[in-house]
Formats: C-alpha cells, sequence, structure tokens
C-alpha cells in the first residue's frame, strides 16, 4: 500500500505538471493578477493546481509510511523521467540522446542511493 500511494503522488505530479503546460499552451494565456478573471476561466490551470494538492497530500501521506530519504529521491526522479517522455509525446518538444543518457543514470543514482532503505 505504501508504495501504491508514492505511485499515485507521482502520477499526480506529473499530470499537474502536463496541466500546467496544457494551461499556458496557446491560445491561453498564462495566468496573471493583472486578469483573475481569466485565470478562473483557465481549466487546465486550475485542474493542475488542485491536482498538485492532491499530490502533496499523497506525497506527505507516503512521508508517513516511508522514509524521506526513498520518498523524495524517487518521487524527483520518477516526475522527471516522465514529464520529459509525456513532453515529448503530448508537446512534441525535443528528447535528445542526452536527456535519455541523463535519466538513465539519474534512476541508477537513486536506485544505489534508496537500496538499502527500502
Amino acid at each position: 500500500m505504501k508504495w501504491l500511494i508514492l505511485v499515485l503522488a507521482i502520477a499526480a505530479n506529473v499530470s499537474a505538471n502536463l496541466l500546467i503546460k496544457i494551461s499556458i499552451t496557446p491560445p491561453r494565456k498564462p495566468p496573471s493578477i493583472a486578469e483573475p478573471m481569466a485565470t478562473l476561466s483557465n481549466w487546465p490551470f486550475l485542474l493542475g493546481a488542485g491536482i498538485f494538492g492532491v499530490s502533496l497530500l499523497l506525497y506527505a501521506t507516503a512521508l508517513a509510511r516511508l522514509p524521506l530519504s526513498v520518498v523524495h529521491p524517487i518521487l524527483s526522479t520518477t516526475t522527471v523521467a516522465a514529464v520529459a517522455l509525456a513532453s515529448m509525446l503530448i508537446f512534441r518538444e525535443p528528447f535528445h540522446w542526452t536527456t535519455a543518457t541523463g535519466i538513465v543514470l539519474v534512476i541508477l543514482g537513486v536506485t544505489l542511493i534508496t537500496i538499502q532503505v527500502a
């Protein structure tokens, strides 16, 4: 169950990041204090912000069951990798071999850091 909570936190974090990107992609405008009504009508932004809140609650719940030295590196690394892949697929952003290599190296590093603790 503790690992499922962490997976849900990762999924929520990735989803929120993608929704925030969608919320500023034309024809939508980035949120602005000068135009609060435009921000309130930007449903991807509001949904993304709400999902960030859910992600934070899931993160805190995971921390109650697993060590910080495990939860944070896994959440951060997996989120970075998933956002990089999703941004390539959804937004057609570039994905270079260096990005793939970096993701693999970071995952290996996090595995080495957390393997004895988990």
